[in-house]
């Protein structure tokens, strides 16, 4: 290409001709096109970005006065750059981040993991290409010079300048070295709209590895521009955001970029242009309120050799300020590490903005008193206590049988006989204790679930509410069953040893009785000699006995009575804190562990312990 393809710029002549996709070409439609169409040709059979030089210049001395730039040498031999390696840390946080997004996709909505995978998959992706390549978005709003400070960067009219708005309608990458193709073919940039720095621009390789684009503007009339801003700026390493004194505090720039990237302020550059036009000391004073600005916004500012995002002051018409910026990106781009910068600030905010999801406001789980009372509502709810007192008075009522004189249970036979089955207590319907019994279980089952759910963040609330009405379903059923199983044994309650001796010594008052009274008898009817004394002691021995030993055995019965029906209360409680344990507790304490461990990842995410 000779210099004969470039054409003078006119100041007004702001857009330049658009080619069939609507985003404008270079100028020089006829060998420079030619010459585009060939490099493109070049570049698919060969797989190697090539665009030769594709330049404007300000004017004929201009074009005279600046040496050509460097073309790619059609007879090297490409070289695959070194894709980008992540530090362990780095590394540790993504696997975390990864595993954290696999735990809860069946817990969060696609919605509140999209940023999460986007980060994933953007990180992977450029985790594949060249490590040794930094992409830098210039990016300013309407009328600031970023397209000036652009060309002033690679030192030749690359990107449009002029008074029409807007200048630059589509991105323009320029590449400081070689291998930078996939990378700017995962911007979206087409062949068409990719330049090389003139020679001279960078003549001690200080800038080798950047790969500068230029954005639309920010705030430009046009929706396809902004859109375009905002997707590239999710997929470059730093970006340099350039201000002008007429516009460094608007509104637009600082809540919708600025603020949201607060966390991404490593590998941004702030730089105020145009402060040729601010006399004396008021550049100075621009300054120091921008930075205010930024601090406002959250922004740390790397002064004081702290790590921050860079603010400078500069002219981009006059060259004032530009060495340094230069300078500043020269040392930027040779440390390889503001990929892995932004990526790691890429998690950060995606870690941010899952916060409420998982950060939880206090300690959660379910306590052993909460285990507790909920073992002690569903014993409640299938009378344990009932039916410990049921088993302990089925014991007494047995030892009285064993152990009671004839008569007196003859008698109590005899007053059970007569009193009516209803006549004591009015005795509720069974429907009505099954429903009973039935709300007990429900409230039980609330009750520990809100206990569980205390300080979850909402989703995993709701998932442990499921699981425990989940749970809760069929349990007054599973709880009636056990009841059953679990109740009083069948037959008589067991005999203490001591059993036999009073049933003898009961008898034994009895027969007393019978045989004092039978020699009374015989001495009325004449049978007997009369001597009232000998039968008259044997019954009043038997009368009196009976009761008395009848009194000791109720008495010595109460220990293994109380006993019998603790024990039978016992199995109860435990048949229904089991029943419960495995309908309820365990399927909450499973969403409660699924919690910890995406808790855990979190933790790990944003790099403290959980």
């Amino acid at each position: 290409m000779t210099a004969a393809t470039d054409q003078d710029h006119e100041p007004g002549a702001t857009e330049p001709a658009e080619g069939e996709d609507g985003v404008p070409e270079a100028s020089g439609a006829g060998a420079e096109e030619e010459a585009a169409q060939t490099e493109e040709g070049r570049e698919e059979d060969d797989g190697v970005w090539d665009d030769g030089l594709i330049a404007r210049r300000m004017n004929d001395t201009a074009e005279e006065q600046q040496p050509v730039s460097a073309v790619e040498s059609r007879a090297s031999v490409p070289q695959t750059p070194t894709t980008l390696a992540f530090d362990g840390p780095l590394r540790s946080r993504l696997d975390a981040l990864r595993e954290l997004v696999g735990l809860s996709r069946t817990r969060l909505d696609s919605r509140t993991l999209a940023e999460a995978g986007r980060v994933l998959d953007e990180a992977a992706a450029r985790r594949r290409l060249s490590g040794q390549h930094t992409v830098v978005a210039i990016a300013g709003a309407t009328g600031s010079g970023k397209s000036q400070l652009f060309n002033a960067l690679a030192g030749l009219t690359i990107s449009e300048t002029g008074v029409r708005r807007p200048t630059t309608s589509a991105p323009i990458a320029c590449s400081w070295s070689d291998g930078a193709a996939p990378l700017i073919d995962r911007l979206g940039i087409p062949p068409r709209l990719r330049r090389r720095p003139a020679q001279h621009a960078d003549p001690d390789g200080q800038l080798r590895g950047l790969v500068l684009v230029d954005l639309p503007d920010h705030d430009s009339a046009a929706v396809q521009h902004r859109e375009q801003v905002d997707r590239v700026l999710a997929l470059v390493d730093a970006v340099v955001w350039v201000v002008d004194p007429e516009k460094y505090a608007d509104a637009v720039l600082h809540e919708r970029y600025l603020r949201p990237m607060a966390g991404h302020a490593e590998i941004m550059f702030v730089v105020l242009n145009q402060v040729d036009r601010l006399p004396g000391e008021a550049a100075e004073q621009v300054l120091d309120d921008l930075r205010r600005l930024l601090d406002e916004d959250g922004i740390a500012l790397g002064e004081y050799g702290e790590p921050g995002a860079t603010v400078l002051a500069l002219s981009a018409l006059t060259g004032d300020g530009v060495g340094e910026l230069r300078e500043s990106l020269g040392q930027f781009v040779a440390e390889r590490g503001a990929a892995a910068r932004r990526i790691s600030a890429d998690v950060d905010a995606a870690g941010w903005e899952l916060r409420p999801v998982y950060a939880s406001s206090g300690r959660t789980g379910l306590s052993e008193a909460a285990r507790e009372e909920f073992a002690d509502r569903l014993a409640d709810a299938v009378g344990a206590t009932a039916a410990g007192e049921a088993a302990e008075r089925a014991w007494l009522r047995n030892a009285n049988r064993a152990c009671g004189t004839p008569w007196l249970r003859l008698w109590r036979w005899y007053q059970d006989r007569l009193e009516p089955p209803t006549g004591r207590l009015p005795l509720r319907a069974q429907a009505d204790e099954e429903a009973t019994a039935r709300q007990r279980v429900e409230q039980a089952v609330r009750t520990v679930a809100e206990r569980a759910c205390a300080g979850l963040p909402a989703p995993w609330a709701q998932a442990v509410r499921e699981a425990a009405v989940r749970g809760s379903q069929g349990l007054p059923e599973a709880l009636d069953e056990l009841a059953a199983r679990a109740g009083l044994p069948p037959g008589r309650p067991p005999r203490p040893g001591w059993w036999p001796a009073a049933v003898l010594v009961q008898a034994s008052m009895t027969l007393l009785q019978v045989v004092g009274g039978l020699w009374l008898v015989a001495q009325i009817v004449g049978v007997m000699s009369p001597n009232l004394g000998v039968p008259v002691l044997l019954m009043v021995a038997g009368i009196v006995g009976g009761p008395l030993v009848e009194w000791g055995c109720r008495m010595a019965a109460r220990g293994p009575a109380r006993r019998y029906g603790m024990d039978a209360e016992r199995r109860l409680r435990e048949a229904a804190a089991g029943c419960g344990r495995a309908r309820v507790l365990d399927p909450v304490a499973a969403e409660l562990l699924r919690y910890r461990e995406v808790r855990e990842q979190y933790g790990k995410v944003m790099g403290v312990g959980a």
